[in-house]
């Protein structure tokens, strides 16, 4: 069939499509593959401990999940239906061992192991042959990680400098924290990523479009330059401050959904510090997302003093009216409006945007390496004592600067 004759207007244009390699996340997907590559957050501990006895359902990745902590404080992360005939376990009851289906009372540990069928006789050893499907888990700061992957490539578990060195407390998000909307937002992973390294949007949506919504320093319009690293690339922006000095801002992303922002909040405008924010831009699926995040945030009469968000008119995102919103947009709007998964083949990328061009290629080298059975940037290998050993601390450039 010809395709539509196209004119001056948007007759005939091309149909909408999505990348079909870095936006569906799902099992079998290039980048669902990519993103088992490496160890995600899935949930906060301190939430678990709220629910007891109960488990926390999970969207992850396009699968339906269950997280819980059992009796001795080990996390599991299985499957949402039972193996035996499909219950969810949402209706489970978390017990020391495990986690029990309400169905037929098959109890199953934080391994998947079936350890308990009342149901059958006291002889069968039928439980040892079944294996509700599971995925390892650790904690670090607070925040639930697991490993989705195959278990011949678990990668070392990595750790960041920033959170491992410096004064005060690391306290863990999963509110989205540092994306500008609610706790879930309606689009595609790489819309939320990718926009990390698009600087220019800060002068314009932040800005000169919405008001002042960050400190004033960001409301220059930088000289940007982009860097590639081993584990994904930063940009590095230059804005002239009323005095003179220079005021640089790095900002860094890691493959495949690692942000390191540092505070909008300038460090009070014209001192310096190093970013204090590790955030995981986590797919639900393929068109709702979420953000867990590990800040270190100064302590004051033994209580976490969190950064402040941003405002709009004085009012935080979720207190806008409708109309609000549409005259003081933010990320959010930005982001999510450009639909649930965006038509990149209708974009037309101009030079300003050479950091998303380049995050892009970046991820789509990774999603190569996976598909030739390598390991993806960032995935460490001989680290002592053999896959899931710990890796070395992974060294953060993001931060902001004040140059003379």
């Amino acid at each position: 069939m010809s395709s539509l004759p196209r004119d001056e207007s948007g007759y005939g244009r091309e149909a909408p499509r999505p990348d079909e390699r870095m936006t569906p996340v799902g099992p079998g997907t290039p980048s669902g593959e990519l993103f088992r590559r490496y160890w995600q957050p899935v949930g906060v501990a301190s939430e678990l401990s709220q629910l007891a006895d109960l488990a926390k359902p999970l969207r992850v990745l396009g699968e339906d999940l269950v997280l819980f902590r059992d009796g001795e404080g080990k996390f599991g992360l299985l499957d949402s239906r039972c193996c035996h005939r499909g219950t969810s376990l949402y209706y489970g009851r978390v017990e020391s061992e495990g986690i029990r289906c309400c169905y037929h009372g098959w109890l199953f540990d934080v391994s998947g192991r079936c350890l308990d069928q009342p149901c059958e006789l006291p002889e069968s050893t039928y439980k040892d042959r079944v294996r509700q499907p599971w995925y390892p888990c650790r904690e670090y700061h607070g925040l639930v990680f697991a490993y989705m992957g195959p278990l011949d490539r678990i990668p070392p578990f990595p750790r960041y400098d920033i959170l491992e060195d410096g004064d005060g407390a690391v306290v863990a998000d999963g509110t989205s924290y540092g994306l500008g909307g609610g706790e879930i937002l309606d689009c595609n992973w790489l819309q939320i990523f990718e926009n990390v390294m698009d600087p220019f949007h800060v002068f314009v949506l932040h800005n000169a479009f919405s008001g002042q919504q960050f400190t004033k320093a960001l409301s220059v319009r930088p000289r940007v330059s982009w860097e590639t690293t081993e584990r994904g690339m930063r940009s590095i922006q230059d804005r002239v401050l009323e005095d003179g000095r220079i005021f640089r801002r790095i900002t860094e992303v890691l493959i495949p959904n690692v942000r390191i922002v540092p505070s909008v909040g300038a460090a009070k405008e014209g001192e310096s510090e190093r970013a204090r924010h590790v955030g995981w831009v986590l797919p639900i699926d393929d068109t709702h997302t979420r953000m867990y995040s590990l800040l270190r945030v100064p302590v004051e009469y033994g209580s976490p003093i969190f950064p402040p968000r941003a405002r709009h008119a004085g009012k935080l995102w979720a207190d806008l009216t409708e109309e609000e919103h549409r005259r003081m947009p933010g990320d959010a709007e930005a982001m999510v409006s450009q639909g649930p998964v965006a038509a990149r083949n209708r974009e037309h990328l101009a030079s300003s945007d050479r950091g998303v061009i380049l995050i892009r290629q970046r991820i789509r080298e990774a999603l190569d390496a996976v598909e030739r059975g390598e390991d993806p940037a960032g995935v460490a290998r001989g680290v002592p004592g053999g896959p899931g050993e710990e890796a070395q601390s992974i060294e953060t450039t993001a931060g902001n600067l004040v140059v003379a």
